[in-house]
């Protein structure tokens, strides 16, 4: 039985990983653009970016799965407030406890940004705003939401269904399943979205980049799709469990 400290720091260094490594990400496929453009490394400009969007998602994806099999045992590797709050809606976590872990989620995504600040070359960082997702061209906020709430679904549905496995099966097969779908809603989301799926992955770089435009999008996209996962895995796979405790 692991206690509320221990639970509240596997999700802030859980989340902390999580976004620094999308953001940074992110800031690294810039840094490399601009450094083949400018004829200093790798091929020219004209050839494929760098990392692109299918190495951010599977990044974005890995590190969730690291985090989630490293200390998912703990806290349940969320990570996520958009899972969080589906786990309360559920009544599988307290009030009180869902806020905690929302509280230091979103302190773990603020202290990622940060350290990506100082970590990554302005120039970098300023031009794709800390990695902040925002919407594509033609995308207007309904949308967006709407394809933000589906990856959220899909990875919420993915951590409450492989929760319902066998005891010995629980502690990888969340974060093996949590991982994919990640990968998979990011990659489906991003060319629209930014694919955060993660109020978190959101919050963090814009507080930094003060860069706020639909930024409400993140929030009920994700919150949305997470608590109609957790409801509809609720329904389909009952569990004796209240809390992350197994």
């Amino acid at each position: 039985m692991y206690r509320k400290p221990q639970k509240l720091a596997a999700e802030f260094f859980g989340t902390l990983a999580v976004v620094l490594v999308s953001a940074g990400v992110a800031c690294a496929d810039q840094f490399l653009r601009g450094s083949q453009a400018a004829g200093i490394v790798g091929p020219p400009a004209s050839s494929a970016p760098a990392i692109g969007a299918l190495g951010i998602a599977l990044a974005y994806g890995f590190v969730f799965a690291v985090m989630s099999a490293a200390v998912g045992h703990i806290s349940g590797g969320h990570f996520n407030p958009a899972v969080s709050v589906g786990f309360w809606a559920t009544r599988r976590l307290s009030t009180f406890d869902a806020l905690t872990y929302c509280i230091v989620q979103l302190g773990g995504s603020i202290v990622a940004a940060y350290l990506l600040r100082y970590a990554v070359p302005e120039a970098t960082w300023r031009a794709v705003a800390m990695g902040t997702p925002d919407l594509a061209s033609g995308i207007t906020r309904s949308p967006g939401m709407l394809i933000e709430a589906i990856g959220a679904f899909v990875l919420t549905f993915a951590i409450f269904a492989t929760r319902s496995a066998e005891p010995k099966s629980r502690r990888a097969l969340p974060a093996i399943a949590g991982g994919l779908a990640l990968a998979a809603g990011s990659l489906f989301a991003a060319p629209f979205t930014g694919g955060a799926l993660n109020p978190a992955r959101a919050l963090g770089p814009a507080t930094v980049a003060n860069h706020w435009t639909n930024h409400g999008v993140y929030w009920i996209g994700p919150l949305a799709g997470g608590v109609l996962a957790a409801w509809i895995c609720g329904l389909l796979f009952p569990s004796p469990d209240k809390d992350h405790d197994d």
